[in-house]
Formats: C-alpha cells, structure tokens, sequence
C-alpha cells in the first residue's frame, strides 16, 4: 500500500493553497492540510501533534468498519477447515466442478456469515486519507517546514526511531492478528517476519509526518485487535468448545453402548 501510495504521490508537486484548481488539490488536499493545521492549533500549535490527531480521528471513524472486517476475517479463519474439504473434494478443473466448488464455497460463507469482500475494505478506505496527508505535507509549506520532537515533518527521521517503531507496531499487530486464527501455516509466519521489514525500510525514506501517521496507526490498530479479538480470550474459547464437543462424543458413546447392552 505504501508503494503505491509513493508512486501515486509523484504525479503532481505543486504548492496546493485556496487558489488551486482541481477537485483532488483544491478540496482535498488543501482542506486536509487545512484541517490538520487546525488540530495542531487545536493542540497547541505543533504540526506533528495535528497528524497525531488527524490520525486518530480518521481510526476511530472506521473502527466500525475495521470491527466488521476483523470479524468477517476471524470467522473465515473458522472455515478455513471446510474451505480446504471443498476445495478437494471439487479438485478437478473442468467448468461443471468448478461451478460446483463456487456454488458449495458461496453456501460454506453464507451459512458462516462470511463476506469475502470485507477483508480489504479497511484498507482501501484509509488510502485515500494516508494519500492526501503525503501530499499535504509536501504540498502544504507549512506542514513542510514543520518540526516535531527532534524532527522535520517534511524529512526522514535522521535517528530512524520513527522507521522502528512503525515496524515494530507493525510485526506486533500481524502476529497478534495471527495467533487470534484457528489454524497457522508457513504463509503466516512469513507474513509476520517480512511486513515489519518491508514498513522499515519503506520508513526510512518517508518523512517523518508519514511516518508519525504509521506509527500511531499501527499502534491504534495493535490495541483495536486486542479489542476485537484477543487471542487469548479466543485460545480459550475453542479450547472450552472443543471441550464440550468431546464431552458430548464420550456421552454418545456411553448412550450407544447402554443401549446395545439393552438389547
């Protein structure tokens, strides 16, 4: 997402100010630059503080959104088991098989509850705001030539501390999001070693006010997933359930051997 929004990024370097003309410049750069100046003032007058806050307000707005993703994901992560069932019982590749494996996968999510669409959907609608806030910076002076801590909002952090953090909150939230799922396989794992990586060095080149936006996201996003589905409360849930499933085996069992020792 980072690379496509740095590429995205490049096509224009205009100062954006009131007199810009363009819907994506004159109402939502401008006014994104405007509205985080606002909350630095807000809050003191420091330019980092408003991205702090502009972060912030922007999560807490799609945290229903993010709830409804999380939870569509955790209940796919469920049926992943039956996903797999279908997947080789309907392996062959003709269109008739594969139109079975559609209709029976389509039945397998509606039954779970599932929508399959929902998982990407957080993402995608917290681009276009990550977008304009990069280009308000490099766009906007007066975020540009802002400073927060030791700093230069428009700058790469010189002492990388942004750039650790950032990977940090990022290998933390993946492995949490994946020790909340059902079953893990070697793609998990190889997703939580190589994201921290990729966002580090992704950082080292982003200026600080990105950066600052990544680090309070990920961190936001760390504490949401403990919310929504802590693994530990998760852990015991199925263990609990699968408890009672055994019971009620062991119980069939018995009832079954009563029942022949009648006859």
């Amino acid at each position: 997402m980072l690379g496509l929004v740095l590429v995205l990024a490049g096509c224009s370097t205009s100062p954006v100010t009131s007199h810009s003309t363009g819907f994506w410049d004159r109402y939502v750069i401008y006014n994104a630059a405007q509205f985080i100046l606002w909350l630095a003032k807000l809050f003191g007058g420091n330019s980092g503080v408003g991205i702090i806050a502009f972060t912030l307000i922007i999560r807490i707005l799609i945290f229903p959104l993010s709830y409804i993703s999380t939870k569509n994901m955790t209940k796919q992560s469920e049926i992943a088991p039956q996903m797999k069932a279908l997947q080789k019982k309907y392996s062959s590749k003709d269109p008739e098989t594969q139109e079975k494996l559609r209709d029976e996968t389509q039945k397998l999510y509606a039954e779970a509850g599932v929508n399959p669409v929902m998982g990407c959907l957080p993402m995608l609608v917290q681009m276009p705001f990550l977008f304009a806030l990069y280009q308000a910076i490099f766009r906007t002076q007066a975020l540009k030539v802002g400073s927060f801590l030791w700093m230069s909002l428009g700058s790469p952090d010189p002492l990388y501390i942004m750039a650790i953090l950032a990977a940090v909150f990022t290998g933390l939230t993946s492995w949490v999001s994946m020790m909340a799922q059902p079953v893990r396989t070697g793609m998990n794992w190889a997703m939580v070693a190589v994201m921290p990586i990729f966002i580090f060095i992704m950082a080292l080149s982003l200026p600080s006010a990105v950066s600052i936006y990544w680090v309070v996201t990920n961190a936001f996003s760390l504490v949401q997933t403990f919310i929504i589905q802590n693994p530990f409360k998760l852990a015991r849930e199925r263990e609990a359930k699968a408890n009672a499933e055994k019971e009620r085996q062991r119980a069939l069992r018995k009832a079954r051997k009563r029942a022949l020792g009648h006859k």
